[in-house]
Protein backbone atom coordinates (compact mmCIF):
# COMPACT_ATOMS: atom_id res chain seq x y z
CA UNK A 1 0.00 0.00 0.00
CA UNK A 2 1.25 3.50 -0.84
CA UNK A 3 1.13 6.19 1.84
CA UNK A 4 -0.94 9.30 1.19
CA UNK A 5 0.00 12.81 2.27
CA UNK A 6 -1.77 16.14 2.32
CA UNK A 7 -2.24 19.37 4.20
CA UNK A 8 -5.36 20.32 6.08
CA UNK A 9 -5.07 23.81 4.61
CA UNK A 10 -5.38 22.41 1.06
CA UNK A 11 -8.81 22.24 -0.47
CA UNK A 12 -11.74 24.07 -1.87
CA UNK A 13 -12.86 27.30 -0.21
CA UNK A 14 -16.63 27.36 0.24
CA UNK A 15 -18.93 30.20 -0.81
CA UNK A 16 -20.11 32.54 1.93
CA UNK A 17 -22.68 30.84 4.14
CA UNK A 18 -21.57 27.38 3.06
CA UNK A 19 -19.25 24.55 4.03
CA UNK A 20 -16.94 22.33 2.00
CA UNK A 21 -16.52 18.77 3.29
CA UNK A 22 -13.86 16.31 2.14
CA UNK A 23 -13.47 12.78 3.53
CA UNK A 24 -9.76 12.26 4.17
CA UNK A 25 -10.06 8.68 5.38
CA UNK A 26 -12.84 6.14 5.88
CA UNK A 27 -11.72 2.82 7.29
CA UNK A 28 -12.93 0.37 9.91
CA UNK A 29 -16.04 2.43 10.57
CA UNK A 30 -14.00 5.57 11.36
CA UNK A 31 -14.46 8.61 9.10
CA UNK A 32 -12.06 11.56 9.16
CA UNK A 33 -13.20 14.75 7.45
CA UNK A 34 -11.84 18.17 6.56
CA UNK A 35 -14.57 20.78 6.86
CA UNK A 36 -14.02 24.35 5.69
CA UNK A 37 -16.69 26.85 6.77
CA UNK A 38 -17.26 30.42 5.53
CA UNK A 39 -19.70 32.24 7.82
CA UNK A 40 -21.71 29.01 7.94
CA UNK A 41 -24.48 28.02 10.35
CA UNK A 42 -26.82 25.06 10.64
CA UNK A 43 -30.30 25.74 9.22
CA UNK A 44 -32.83 27.05 11.73
CA UNK A 45 -34.28 24.16 13.72
CA UNK A 46 -31.69 21.64 12.45
CA UNK A 47 -29.78 19.47 14.94
CA UNK A 48 -26.97 16.99 14.37
CA UNK A 49 -27.87 13.80 16.26
CA UNK A 50 -25.27 11.24 15.27
CA UNK A 51 -25.24 7.54 16.16
CA UNK A 52 -21.49 7.56 16.96
CA UNK A 53 -19.14 9.78 18.96
CA UNK A 54 -17.52 12.65 17.06
CA UNK A 55 -14.24 14.42 17.83
CA UNK A 56 -13.87 17.88 16.31
CA UNK A 57 -10.81 20.12 16.27
CA UNK A 58 -11.11 23.71 15.11
CA UNK A 59 -7.75 24.14 13.37
CA UNK A 60 -8.31 27.70 12.15
CA UNK A 61 -10.77 30.52 12.70
CA UNK A 62 -13.58 30.69 15.25
CA UNK A 63 -16.96 29.04 15.67
CA UNK A 64 -19.88 28.73 18.04
CA UNK A 65 -21.63 25.45 18.77
CA UNK A 66 -25.11 25.26 20.27
CA UNK A 67 -26.58 22.33 22.17
CA UNK A 68 -30.15 21.13 22.70
CA UNK A 69 -29.96 21.92 26.43
CA UNK A 70 -29.40 25.62 25.59
CA UNK A 71 -25.65 25.59 26.17
CA UNK A 72 -23.58 27.61 23.70
CA UNK A 73 -19.83 27.16 23.37
CA UNK A 74 -17.48 29.57 21.59
CA UNK A 75 -14.43 27.92 20.04
CA UNK A 76 -11.13 29.35 18.83
CA UNK A 77 -8.35 27.83 16.74
CA UNK A 78 -6.87 24.87 18.61
CA UNK A 79 -10.03 24.11 20.62
CA UNK A 80 -11.53 20.64 20.36
CA UNK A 81 -14.66 18.86 21.55
CA UNK A 82 -15.84 15.29 22.00
CA UNK A 83 -19.52 15.04 21.07
CA UNK A 84 -20.95 11.77 22.41
CA UNK A 85 -23.36 9.71 20.35
CA UNK A 86 -26.83 11.26 20.53
CA UNK A 87 -25.54 14.68 21.62
CA UNK A 88 -27.85 17.06 19.75
CA UNK A 89 -25.79 19.99 18.53
CA UNK A 90 -25.65 22.59 15.79
CA UNK A 91 -23.23 25.09 14.32
CA UNK A 92 -24.46 28.52 15.40
CA UNK A 93 -21.81 30.50 13.49
CA UNK A 94 -18.32 30.31 12.02
CA UNK A 95 -15.75 32.83 10.88
CA UNK A 96 -14.97 33.21 7.18
CA UNK A 97 -11.86 31.04 7.53
CA UNK A 98 -13.02 28.27 9.91
CA UNK A 99 -11.30 24.94 9.28
CA UNK A 100 -12.25 21.76 11.15
CA UNK A 101 -10.90 18.26 11.46
CA UNK A 102 -13.74 15.89 12.37
CA UNK A 103 -13.33 12.26 13.38
CA UNK A 104 -16.51 10.16 13.43
CA UNK A 105 -16.31 6.92 15.38
CA UNK A 106 -18.53 3.94 14.64
CA UNK A 107 -21.70 3.55 16.67
CA UNK A 108 -21.92 0.83 19.20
Amino acid sequence: MTPRFGALSEGEAPAEGAESLVTLLAEGGVVIERIASHHAASPEGFWYDQPGTEFVLLARGSATLGFADGTVRAMAAGDWAVLPAGCRHRVEATSADALWLAVHLPSG
